[in-house]
């Protein structure tokens, strides 16, 4: 059984990041932890989905997601990650960088950390120091990497003051995001298209690696790291490519595939089924990628298929399974407008994205994810069934935003 809820937040969503459960560990996650921008004051928050996704006498769900604690970030927050279970890292467009403290004994944050000047920009008509927006952030305990739109690469550990190494002019262009490729190399994308490899045992400033597309200067917007093969990545930029690429092979994508019609703002494979990578878009929609299944006159690592529904002048959410199911909710409420249903299908929803900023948290059995639209924050739960205990997905899931 499926059902969607909605809650007014009264803030614009920019990242939602799932509390990471110990390794080995089979309890599973009941908080996620939000960031806002483009508000008066920006947040960073923690919620906990309580008895969301069990059943009451009715047969419907029961509890609500609550808020535990917030606390107020300077700027707005441009990306956002756990460190451990209790710290959370996140970035500012002020170029600042702050670990947050969770305390669950009376449920606050604190600031544990934080390095206020981390971007900035210098140089002619630039005045000293000036804030450039930190863009990206990736966390290896103990380690904290960090990339902005001044170019700058830092290492970091919580328990420094200052940086471990900095690389002042690591790249002329604004650098988007990055990823550990293992603890000592990183992997940063830029604003002309290019991958760029960091082996931080390396003492000079120069990358290890480039990789781009032949005369492409497409900006790419996002990267992450196959969980099992840390030499296979994925990309989004802003023609909406999904690229695959294998780091040991040459300079070019592995996989090259006609994805959105707009920017790609985030890639995330899933962390323990890595065949299945999810993308989200400024066109308002978020795909399922599977390259389980055999398509054999498919040659591409991924595929995925989309369903056609009807359009209509009420903004809706739509998912599908292949072409088992469809069902489409009114975004200003939980309730369910249209369903196609075969019994025997189980059909993941997700929320629609706005600007496309949406982070797809697939840490649970339970799948959710939280974002903003017109003032709700819509956190959608599917139960999946267990099989060899694994998490068994929907062959594809396309959601779009009308």
């Amino acid at each position: 059984m499926e059902e969607i809820y909605a809650k007014f937040v009264s803030q614009k969503i920019s990242k939602t990041r799932w509390r990471p459960v110990p390794p080995g560990s089979l309890q599973t996650v009941e908080t996620f932890a939000t960031g806002s921008w483009d508000n008066e004051e920006n947040y960073v928050s923690l919620w906990s989905i309580g008895d969301f996704g069990n059943l009451d006498s009715d047969g419907g769900f029961e509890g609500d997601h609550q808020l535990l604690c917030d606390i107020r970030h300077h700027g707005d927050v441009m990306d956002l990650q756990f460190f451990d279970q209790e710290r959370i890292v996140a970035a500012s467009s002020t170029g600042c960088v702050t670990v947050f403290l969770h305390h669950p004994n009376n449920q606050t944050l604190s600031v544990s950390q934080q390095w206020t000047t981390a971007h900035y920009h210098t140089g002619p008509g630039s005045p000293s120091c000036s804030s450039a927006p930190c863009t990206g952030v990736v966390c290896s305990n103990p380690e904290i990497v960090t990339v902005g739109e001044d170019g700058r690469i830092n290492l970091f550990r919580a328990d420094h003051k200052e940086a471990i190494r900095t690389i002042d002019n690591a790249d002329s262009s604004t650098l988007h995001a990055v990823t550990f490729l293992r603890t000592p190399e990183i992997l940063t994308v830029n604003s002309i298209g290019q991958l760029k490899i960091w082996d931080f045992r390396q003492q000079g400033n120069e990358p290890s690696q480039i990789l781009s597309l032949t005369g492409d200067r497409v900006p790419l917007h996002c990267v992450d790291r196959h969980p099992n093969q840390q030499h296979v990545v994925a990309t989004g930029g802003q023609d909406g490519m999904l690229s695959i690429w294998d780091v040991r092979q040459g300079t070019m994508p592995v996989s090259l595939l006609k994805a959105h019609e707009a920017e790609m703002w985030e890639v995330h494979f899933h962390p323990s089924n890595p065949d299945h990578l999810f993308t989200c878009s400024e066109d308002g929609s978020l795909w399922h990628w599977d390259a389980s299944t055999d398509v054999p006159e498919k040659s591409s690592l991924f595929h995925q298929e989309v369903i056609h529904c009807r359009k209509d002048s009420q903004k809706k959410i739509a998912s599908s399974h292949s072409t088992r199911q469809a069902n489409i909710f009114a975004l200003n409420g939980p309730e369910l407008i249209s369903s196609l249903e075969d019994p025997s299908s189980q059909v993941a929803h997700f929320p629609c994205t706005v600007n496309g900023k949406l982070v797809v948290p697939l840490l649970r059995s339970v799948l959710s994810a939280a974002e903003k639209f017109e003032g709700y924050m819509y956190v959608v739960s599917t139960l999946l069934s267990f099989q060899q205990q694994c998490i068994q997905f929907p062959l594809i899931t396309t959601v779009s935003n009308w």
